[in-house]
């Protein structure tokens, strides 16, 4: 309560109870969150004696950094309901994501500043180029572009997602400047041609119609997943149920049978397809964890399953 004969009080008085400027409390008045009881004669502002601790609850959600048009939806529901609610809730919640996203992009941004700094002064201004491409927090948009272009037309939404969900790399939180070169590498990639011309599908990938790409590329992610077990605990290529997976993928989308003949002829045409493997080991250097263990990738789990293919048809395939 104020001690004024009519527990009102003056701008001035409020805002030095509050902690706050003349200036703080003229701005929350005038944006309608905090009302004037009345004016007086000369035309002065007056707060009744619910405006302190309004004007305390203006500010505590001003100090966490929320919008005004958060802080009238706010102090509008308590108003209304006699309590801070869902309006609070939801504030905070948004201003939490807005937080981390900004926490992300300076850790992006630390990792790519000792990217430049850790390398050799001639190369700083090459590597500063490269690094530029990157957004903070980083953005895989392009990688997503470059697959869909990469693909077969016409595959099922669905299959095209389960496909992009793998091939690419979702981007540390925390990243080492390694892997701020990682994803620069790829963004540079994915913007131009590769070895001197842009990627093609693999002959082998070739499938007809939108039904058979789905069933190739939904059997080789199976396989891959397999394949990616034995890698993980140093197996080297064999025969096994990741390889026929891998080779019944095929089979079924092109509507043949698994043979000793089907599997020579796959050994070489998927040694002689296009590769694309520079985007693969940027990948795993990109979600490597911080003992530098390879993780497996779509690419390195490829290759595997090649080897295991080439041991049991007796083919050769080129390094």
């Amino acid at each position: 309560m104020f001690s004024t004969y009519d527990g009102l009080c003056g701008i001035g008085e409020l805002a030095e109870r509050a902690g706050v400027s003349v200036k703080t409390v003229r701005f929350y008045s005038d944006s309608g969150l905090l009302p004037e009881a009345s004016r007086s004669a000369g035309g002065h502002r007056r707060y009744g004696p619910g405006s302190l601790e309004r004007l305390r609850m203006i500010r505590s959600l001003r100090t966490l950094d929320l919008p005004v048009s958060a802080v009238r939806r706010i102090l509008d529901e308590e108003d209304t309901a006699g309590r801070a609610g869902g309006a609070l809730e939801d504030a905070v919640a948004g201003q939490l994501r807005a937080l981390g996203s900004e926490l992300r992009a300076l850790r992006w941004r630390e990792a790519a500043l000792r990217a430049v700094q850790e390398c050799p002064a001639a190369e700083r201004a090459g590597r500063l180029r490269l690094i530029g491409a990157v957004t903070a927090p980083p953005n895989t948009a392009p990688l997503a572009r470059f697959w869909r272009g990469w693909l077969p037309p016409r595959m099922p939404a669905r299959s095209v997602s389960a496909f992009l969900e793998r091939a690419v790399p979702q981007p540390p939180e925390e990243p080492r400047p390694g892997q701020v070169l990682a994803l620069a590498g790829l963004y540079a990639l994915v913007s131009g041609p590769c070895d001197g011309a842009e990627p093609t599908q693999p002959h082998a990938h070739r499938a007809a119609g939108a039904r058979a790409s789905a069933v190739l590329y939904a059997g080789l992610a199976e396989a891959y997943d397999l394949a990616a077990t034995d890698m993980r605990q140093d197996r080297g290529p064999y025969p096994g149920e990741a390889l026929d997976g891998f080779v019944d993928a095929y089979a079924s989308a092109h509507d043949t049978a698994d043979t000793p003949r089907f599997r020579r002829v796959l050994t070489r045409q998927l040694a002689a397809d296009p590769r694309i493997d520079r985007y693969w080991e940027l990948t795993a250097e990109l979600v490597s964890p911080p003992d530098g263990r390879p993780e497996p990738t779509p690419g390195s789990a490829h290759d595997w399953l090649l080897a295991a293919l080439e041991t049991q048809s007796g083919h050769a395939v080129p390094a």
